[in-house]
């Protein structure tokens, strides 16, 4: 079981950036693939962004693309999320998952995720 701890969260203004970071232990998450969802109050889960092992990322929410970025160091088994251009509507809690790499098929099946963080809260103002 890897453990995941997700950090960089914060509040901002409308237009501004953040960088989520996922630190994983417990497991190398070289073979892994990494999504980030995000929960919002009083909606569901929403899978924003995926990468599998070999660094190929998805993204799975379209209000997100050209936006945000997913990436990934193995080295130092960290995942990110670079958040630019930041709306009102991304405030949300946002959470960091992990599966093996087989078991996952891309943005279609979050419930491949089988280990989480904790989440981190982001609050865009406007």
């Amino acid at each position: 079981q890897v453990q995941l701890v997700e950090s960089g969260g914060g509040l901002v203004q409308a237009g501004g950036s953040l960088r989520l970071s996922c630190a994983a232990s417990g497991r190398t998450l070289s073979s892994y693939a990494m999504g980030w969802f995000r929960q919002a109050p009083g909606k569901e889960r929403e899978f924003v962004a995926s990468i599998n092992w070999r660094g190929v990322n998805n993204y799975c929410v379209d209000s997100v693309k050209g936006r945000f970025t997913i990436s990934r160091d193995n080295a130092k088994n960290t995942v990110y999320l670079q958040m630019n251009s930041l709306l009102p509507e991304d405030t949300a809690v946002y959470l960091c998952a992990a599966t093996p790499a087989s078991y996952y098929r891309g943005c279609g099946y979050p419930e491949d995720f089988r280990s989480w963080g904790q989440g981190t809260q982001v609050t865009v103002s406007s």
